[in-house]
């Protein structure tokens, strides 16, 4: 067995890759790396999204946890951003996050924050594996009086509610905005939250069903959330979640999508003009666009980029001590706020800013000009995901792709840290010819790595 975890937590097919077995083992081991060991019987907080196999991985990583004598705390359906703002509220010493974000339904993860909110390092990531892959033993069992418990925290949602509540000071009211839940864990929250905050709501894809999750809806497929707010004249927004609401999209009255680059700069310039940008500084990755980093030069921002992976994007905002930084996907954090991603409140600092400045979504998004930017996903073996780094056609395409650019644009080909994938991206002035340079780059993988 190789790596378990990448770049967001163990992710795999549910009941074939990520079986209870595992789900069990990774309780067990879990419990040993990252609780207190003065505490007799230390807290986790467990939440999960809509998927059908949410609630068997549920039972399974219970079961591993109270067998090496931890209690638990279900918290339900929540968002992945919920369990790690709860982790500390709740004086828990782990907390546990069941979900595979965007994928589709028969996918599962299992994602793990200590008990101060943050995603593993990745030292502490091995050192679970090492229990699991069984080079390094588990401490012995508990006798039987000392078996963890299980409980429930049936107001998780609320505080988690009043949390992002907590961080907008002027009321949305006079806004109408589309909610697309992806039938994921927003579906619990959302509709509530922005209510509370004084939007009108329209929902859409709130419905989950266990197999729903993440299908044509959400930020993964926006071509209906568009298609709504063009034909509803009286919304100013849209929003699209991903499938545990870690992100967010957005559209504005007109449809036309608003990715996270866009989101970071309308943020980052009201953070900046009111003081609140740390060092004037955004943190984004290799992944962002060319016109995000323009941006940041004509208007003395400075702009730091990290491997793709919102972990990384994080590393270095703690590390700095800076405020803002995020994914071209929708990954957006707001350090002053939250420990991690999460889309419901980045809706609602850039729906404030909206109201606050009484301004189109499309106006504030002028900032920032896109370039065009293309991505092909090839699938390979695992081997090719090994071999991509030194085959020599491969890099002989990239650098013929790079050499045609001619300076204005550039070549990105990286492996997938969640999915058997090579992606291909290429960003330049000329839509018709980056499309045709990505294309040339994947047809030789393909060749190549398949």
């Amino acid at each position: 067995m190789g790596r378990l975890f990448g770049t967001d937590g163990i992710r795999g097919v549910a009941n074939k890759e990520l079986t209870c077995e595992l789900a069990t083992k990774l309780g067990r081991a879990a419990a040993a790396v990252l609780t207190n060991k003065s505490t007799r019987h230390p807290r986790v907080i467990i939440g999960k999204d809509t998927r059908l196999s949410s609630d068997m991985l549920e039972s399974a990583m219970t079961a591993g946890l109270c067998s090496v004598g931890a209690s638990v705390v279900l918290l339900g359906v929540v968002p992945t951003p919920a369990v790690a703002y709860l982790v500390e509220k709740y004086k828990a010493d782990a907390g546990i996050m069941i979900s595979a974000s965007h994928n589709s339904y028969e996918y599962n993860g299992i994602k793990i924050f200590s008990g101060d909110g943050y995603k593993l390092p990745d030292d502490l990531e091995e050192r679970i594996e090492s229990i699991i892959l069984g080079e390094v033993p588990l401490p012995p069992q508990p006798a039987d009086f000392d078996i963890g418990t299980v409980t429930t925290a049936p107001n998780a949602i609320r505080d988690y509610i009043e949390h992002v509540k907590s961080t907008v000071h002027f009321s949305l009211d006079g806004l109408t905005i589309a909610l697309d839940c992806a039938n994921g864990s927003s579906s619990k929250t959302a509709e509530t939250l922005f209510t509370e905050l004084g939007a009108t709501v329209h929902m859409l894809s709130d419905e989950p069903n266990g197999i729903n999750i993440n299908d044509n809806c959400g930020s993964t497929h926006m071509e209906a959330l568009s298609e709504y707010v063009k034909a509803h004249s009286e919304v100013d927004a849209g929003i699209a979640f991903d499938g545990d609401a870690d992100r967010c999209l957005a559209v504005d009255e007109n449809g036309d999508e608003v990715d996270g680059d866009f989101i970071m700069a309308i943020c980052g310039m009201d953070m900046k003009s009111r003081g609140k940008l740390n060092k004037s500084c955004i943190v984004g990755t290799v992944m962002t666009n060319l016109g995000f980093i323009k941006f940041c030069e004509a208007n003395d921002i400075r702009f730091e980029a990290t491997k793709v992976g919102d972990r990384y994007v994080l590393e270095t905002m703690l590390l700095e001590n800076y405020s803002l930084g995020g994914e071209q996907s929708g990954h957006v954090i707001f350090r002053d706020f939250a420990t991690t991603g999460d889309g419901q409140l980045t809706a609602a600092q850039m729906l404030s800013i909206m109201k606050r400045r009484g301004a189109k979504l499309s106006d504030l998004k002028t900032v920032m000009e896109r370039y065009p930017q293309t991505m092909v996903n090839v699938r390979v073996t695992p081997d090719g995901k090994v071999a991509f780094y030194t085959d020599p056609k491969v890099k002989k395409a990239i650098d013929a792709a790079t050499k045609a650019l001619n300076g204005n644009g550039r070549v990105l080909v990286r492996p997938s840290g969640t999915e058997p994938l090579l992606r291909v991206m290429v960003e330049g002035q000329d839509l018709e010819q980056i499309r045709k340079l990505a294309n040339d780059i994947a047809e030789v993988i393909k060749e190549e790595l398949t």
